[in-house]
């Protein structure tokens, strides 16, 4: 027996048409997908094209980097050049008088001078009577002196700087405590 609450299917139900605005919708879905895919092709395409570019710049910042630790020293050694020049002339000149040669290791001199302080190498050379700085001052021995203690009594070898950094101490004596 059939009870009336129920509901019956029947064939018509099945084929009862959509609406209209379902067909409508589901052309705006597509035309979004559309939209959606086409703005997806662009940014992959703007992100590979940005992955290239910094790959590229890495590369030759990687480039740059290997040339300047290669060819770091090609300043300091083209500015060099003139001193061992100055010294193969002072060699063949055997028949030089002590005054001329010198005049000549005065000049090489003031070459050599020139080219370290043009590629930042500079002297640390304390005044008698400094104060001791351990960090440009290497301190050979502790002498009593007049002066007063902690401070330069003579520098034996001189020190450099290339650019802030101690590339030599200056070897110094040091005044003691009286």
């Amino acid at each position: 027996m059939s009870n009336n609450n129920e509901p019956t299917f029947t064939p018509a139900d099945s084929a009862s048409p959509m609406p209209a605005d379902t067909d409508a919708a589901g052309t705006d879905l597509q035309a979004r997908l559309a939209e959606l895919e086409t703005r997806h092709a662009e940014v992959s395409d703007a992100y590979l094209r940005a992955k290239a570019e910094a790959e590229n710049t890495r590369r030759r910042a990687d480039d740059e980097i290997s040339k300047a630790r290669k060819y770091a020293v090609e300043s300091f050694a083209d500015s060099l050049l003139p001193v061992k020049d100055s010294l193969e002339a002072a060699i063949a000149m055997p028949a030089a008088t002590p005054e001329q040669m010198l005049e000549g290791v005065h000049a090489t001199l003031r070459q050599l001078v020139s080219a370290l302080e043009r590629n930042k190498v500079l002297e640390i050379s304390p005044a008698t009577g400094a104060k001791f700085d351990p960090h440009q001052h290497q301190a050979i021995s502790v002498v009593p002196a007049t002066q007063e203690p902690n401070t330069v009594v003579a520098v034996l070898q001189k020190g450099y700087l290339i650019a802030d950094r101690v590339l030599r101490p200056a070897l110094v004596t040091v005044a003691s405590s009286p």
